[in-house]
């Protein structure tokens, strides 16, 4: 089984075992004021429970899609263990902003594994920016997905309205492509020429 199939399978057992478990889930969530008490074990496993079935869903085939793909790039490179901790870390760097942010609000939450797949998306897009996602069945070039993406959840954060962690996302898709380059920094001359290609500059 590839990492990112292992990784769906947890995140779904988690999520599922958690919706039937309300302690569970109130063990794992992301709660700034208990991770400032010592539970530190919240910056990571707030990245394995969701909302519900929908966030859940939309989570896991944006990584299916996206992980499986980084994957076979990555750990020719890092290796598997390498890959999974790349995961690991999106979920930890993408959380960590709300935590400064919020470690004073008793309460605030979040959940959800949008900031390591915010990496995986964001580093697929650095290698294809001009590839078609299909954004509710709509093709949609990556690179102009990413631009509207980061400036609405930009607008979005500071309107401080919802429940989503804008947040989250914007930190967990600067990690994926910050660690692609620091991986591979010839990857900056190769995005400008593919971003520029079809242009014909």
């Amino acid at each position: 089984m590839s990492i990112t199939l292992a990784l769906i399978a947890i995140t779904v057992a988690i999520s599922l075992l958690a919706w039937q478990q309300p302690r569970l889930l109130d063990a794992l969530i992301f709660w700034p004021t208990g991770v400032a008490k010592g539970q530190w074990w919240r910056l990571l496993s707030h990245g394995f429970i969701h909302a519900d079935g929908a966030h859940l869903l939309f989570n896991m085939v944006t990584l299916y899609f996206f992980g499986t793909v980084m994957e076979q790039v990555l750990t020719p490179r890092i290796g598997a263990v390498g890959f999974g901790l790349f995961y690991l870390a999106g979920i930890l760097i993408a959380i960590l902003p709300s935590f400064f942010r919020h470690r004073n609000d008793t309460k605030y939450r979040s959940l959800g594994a949008s900031g390591a797949v915010a990496a995986m998306l964001f580093a697929y897009i650095l290698l294809q920016p001009w590839s078609l996602l299909f954004v509710f069945f709509v093709p949609v070039p990556a690179i102009v997905f990413a631009a509207v993406y980061v400036l609405y959840s930009i607008w979005a954060q500071r309107r401080g309205s919802g429940n989503i962690n804008h947040s989250a996302h914007l930190w967990g898709g600067t990690w994926g492509v910050v660690f692609l380059i620091w991986l591979e920094p010839r990857l900056v001359s190769r995005f400008m020429n593919e971003l520029l290609a079809p242009l014909g500059m």
